[in-house]
């Protein structure tokens, strides 16, 4: 990193790239398609991991771009030298097939810097329908040929092996698509679990919908799961029901039935819930709705919105830097007075924090952009 660069200086970088994103070029590989970080690509500031838009529409009107110079990763501002970067190398277990052929990099990703992530239902039973939420873009890999519908548990315990042997991989992230029993879904996620732990000894985080009988995340601990995410996207009613009718529809209700369940089952601090910034909105509505996530135990996750190409919202733009910004800082003060933390999370989202500048504020506070 630059030695001018103070660690303020790079968590407004970082919440700048993620707002704006970044410009390359073909030679830079950027993921396309799928859940979580479905678009952009993973650079490293000062070693810290952000995940930042490469491929939607408003990123061809942002200030950065990254370039390759003597095998070095420089990133510009307007043309002018910013910083050094890293970029994480490709992860030795990617060269590797099952028995049947498929690709390891089908069933799971490197996430961050130390995190394996898959999909392991890659269909939504809202996909096609007036309930599909408009900012996923879950089943695209599919069309790309970029990974397989289900991940079977052999397959997820098998790779999770091999990454944590050849790249040292630190926790792994199983999410999936809704599909139409929350009951066979969970049993499946939860047999999953189960292989990979009889494999090796990694926390796991799953993410699923609030399951129709709340006592199923029980299933989910005794199979091995560390932490749960259970992610309502936004507390503004009326919003939610134009952008994810099928999670509205759940009503809040069911959130915070499952969201208390879970904590007295993983404990405080071992829940989420993505709040996405960015969809449109109060903001009232998103730090009321982080703050009662806190008082539950349950840490609010707060990311940019990802407009990604192929989905209704592909033609939206993230929040302005010093909009995120200022809700990083108030919701990092919530987290500070329930005693919540990034650091706490054993598994999961929260503990890569690739998509969110959110944990760097729980340390630092930007007096100004």
């Amino acid at each position: 990193m630059h030695s001018s660069f103070s660690s303020e200086k790079i968590i407004s970088l970082s919440a700048c790239i993620q707002s704006w994103g970044v410009r390359v070029d073909h030679l830079f590989n950027s993921r396309k398609g799928g859940a979580g970080p479905a678009e952009g690509i993973t650079l490293l500031l000062n070693g810290r991991p952000v995940n930042a838009p490469t491929s939607s529409d408003f990123v061809v009107r942002s200030p950065y771009s990254l370039h390759s110079e003597n095998s070095a990763f420089h990133l510009l501002e307007n043309g002018s030298f910013v910083c050094q970067v890293e970029l994480p190398s490709p992860p030795h277990f990617y060269s590797l097939r099952t028995h049947d052929g498929t690709p390891y990099s089908k069933i799971a990703l490197l996430h961050g810097i130390d995190c394996l992530a898959s999909t392991v239902f890659q269909t939504c039973v809202h996909w096609n329908s007036p309930q599909r939420c408009t900012f996923c873009g879950i089943e695209l890999s599919l069309l790309t040929g970029t990974t397989i519908p289900i991940k079977t548990p052999q397959q997820l315990a098998e790779v999770a092996k091999a990454a944590c042997d050849l790249d040292d991989i630190q926790h792994i992230t199983l999410t999936t698509g809704t599909q139409a029993s929350s009951s066979d879904e969970l049993h499946y996620l939860a047999r999953c679990c189960a292989a990979i732990k009889n494999e090796i000894d990694l926390p796991i985080h799953v993410q699923c919908m609030p399951p129709e009988e709340v006592t199923l995340l029980e299933l989910l601990k005794k199979s091995g799961t560390d932490t749960v995410g259970m992610h309502i996207e936004s507390f503004d009613s009326n919003l939610l029901h134009k952008v994810a009718p099928g999670k509205a529809a759940l009503g809040l209700k069911t959130y915070l039935n499952a969201w208390r369940e879970a904590v007295s089952i993983f404990g405080r601090n071992q829940v989420s819930s993505f709040l996405i910034a960015g969809l449109g909105e109060e903001r009232a509505s998103l730090i009321e709705g982080a703050s009662l996530l806190c008082e539950l135990g349950v840490y609010p996750f707060i990311v940019p919105l990802r407009p990604i190409p192929g989905t209704p919202l592909a033609q939206s733009t993230p929040p302005d830097p010093p909009t995120i910004i200022s809700i990083y800082q108030e919701v990092s003060q919530l987290l500070k007075r329930h005693s919540l933390s990034w650091t706490k999370s054993k598994a999961g989202c929260v503990r890569c924090s690739a998509c969110s500048a959110l944990p760097d504020f729980e340390t630092c506070t930007l007096s100004k952009m």
